[in-house]
């Protein structure tokens, strides 16, 4: 058994008992471990005719099954349980073995394992999986980051179980250094969060305003599946909006409470973007909605508000409005994608990561949640011009937004008229507008802090920054 494996797995949970399938289904010898030797049999018992397995109960079995530079993944629950692992396997390990976290890790927790692991001459790669279950089997978007030698090492084997775009290519790319991979993954989530609240929030609007039915609602969404919304989101809501609930008869939606839940990833991306001071308003949103979607006490007791009553619209007019949604969806969608991309920028050029944005894009092509036909264009954006700022100044997809724009006020307006709230579609349209505007009331803000704390400020006509001294004659005097 010595030295046979490719790879290994430990934590042999769903995603890492499907990851293990993966790999072995892909051809390589895989060294399967779990700390409940249960687990591991179950497996074999299971799957063990997919493929070529090593059974290891102890964890110096496990490492002594694996080939040099050995590779080792673990597939733990994120935080002190990661670091426990870690701990009991890295003294097993020789210089240039490598270390994959495939867990929904922490940055900042990555890139303090990288080091502490670095400084003893082994690899870690913090690896961003997304595709839940099905991917982790069948092919998920990986995001691995790490040293670009643990790259040559662990490459190959991730280009092989990856999932494959239309286009033949491999979902994996080698993300950048340390925390990069799961500082991308995280992102990947946090726009996850906002595609999935504007999505709902059409939902909303077509059963509301427009008065269409689940089915109806189902029906529209595999009409827009076909176009420039094609998604695996847009795939999966008329998949559930058209489901009936067996036990009442009624349509799923309308049986399971409207409490959305989260694991914590999209907090993380809103946070991050408030220490790098990026505005992703939408993706904040997002992750406001399922919070407040959470408090039923506050939800209940706010029910006598004051406000408008939501009228269905006539069949013509309702028509009409459910293209409008359509457009105010799109654009919606576009500055999400803006948000979250200007954050992993940041990101980059803060840790120094040198991320290749249109690479990203490629491989988010295919295999995790938020795949979509429109991430074709936006790598094709990003590889003409590397240096873009901002997907919003891309020739075509400033003219798209730019001819979506009637109807996404339209449906932002009518929202508001009608009282159905849309915090996604409205943040979104706020942002677009804050970007294009000539010039924003931060001056006053600015004017305002300088007065109450002598903040300073910098002036439109000449270098430098003012404070003005606010009592008296109010004199202006240079502050350096």
């Amino acid at each position: 058994m010595s030295g046979t494996a490719q790879i290994g797995v430990t934590g042999l949970a769903v995603m890492g008992r499907n990851l293990a399938r993966n790999f072995a289904r892909n051809g390589f010898t895989v060294a399967v471990h779990n700390r409940t030797a249960s687990k591991t049999d179950a497996l074999i018992e299971e799957f063990g005719d997919e493929g070529s397995f090593v059974a290891a109960r102890a964890p110096e079995e496990f490492v002594a099954a694996l080939e040099r530079p050995r590779r080792l993944i673990i597939m733990v629950k994120a935080g002190d349980p990661t670091d426990a692992v870690i701990q009991e396997f890295a003294p097993l390990l020789e210089e240039g073995d490598v270390i994959i976290d495939g867990g929904n890790a922490h940055f900042e927790d990555t890139r303090r394992r990288e080091k502490q692991l670095r400084e003893r001459g082994i690899h870690f790669v913090g690896v961003g999986i997304s595709g839940g279950e099905e991917g982790a089997l069948n092919g998920p978007s990986i995001m691995p980051g790490g040293s670009s030698r643990s790259y040559e090492s662990l490459g190959p084997l991730l280009e092989k179980i990856a999932a494959k775009a239309k286009d033949g290519s491999p979902c994996t790319t080698h993300i950048g250094p340390d925390g990069a991979g799961h500082f991308v993954k995280m992102v990947h989530n946090g726009i996850e969060y906002a595609d999935m609240q504007l999505i709902a929030e059409a939902y909303d609007l077509l059963r509301t305003v427009a008065g269409y039915s689940p089915a109806k609602i189902a029906e529209t969404f595999r009409s827009w599946n076909t176009g420039r919304l094609d998604s695996y989101l847009i795939e999966i809501t008329a998949e559930v909006l058209a489901h009936t609930d067996a036990a009442t008869s009624k349509p799923f939606v309308d049986i399971v409470q409207d409490r959305a839940e989260q694991k914590g990833t999209g907090r993380w991306t809103v946070q991050i973007a408030l220490d790098l001071g990026v505005p992703v308003s939408g993706i904040a949103e997002a992750v406001f909605a399922r919070s407040l979607s959470g408090h039923a006490d506050l939800r209940q007791a706010a029910k006598g508000l004051a406000g408008p009553s939501a009228t269905a619209l006539g069949e013509t007019e309702a028509a009409a409005f459910a293209d409008r949604v359509e457009q105010a969806l799109y654009a919606s969608k576009i500055v999400s994608y803006t948000q979250g991309f200007h954050q992993i920028r940041a990101g980059s050029e803060t840790y120094d990561w040198n991320i290749d944005l249109g690479a990203v894009a490629a491989i988010w092509r295919a295999g995790c949640i938020i795949r979509a036909a429109f991430l074709d264009r936006i790598r094709a954006a990003y590889d003409t011009r590397p240096d873009l700022l901002s997907l919003l100044s891309d020739e075509q997809f400033a003219q798209e937004i730019g001819g979506a724009q009637d109807d996404w006020r339209a449906v932002v307006a009518e929202a508001v008229r009608q009282g159905v709230p849309t915090p996604g579609f409205a943040a979104a349209l706020s942002y677009y507008d804050g970007l294009r505007a000539g010039r924003l009331p931060a001056a006053l803000t600015q004017g305002q802090r300088d007065f109450f704390g002598a903040h300073t400020y910098r002036r439109t006509d000449r270098e430098g920054s003012f404070h003005t001294l606010w009592g008296g004659d109010r004199s202006e005097i240079e502050a350096g």
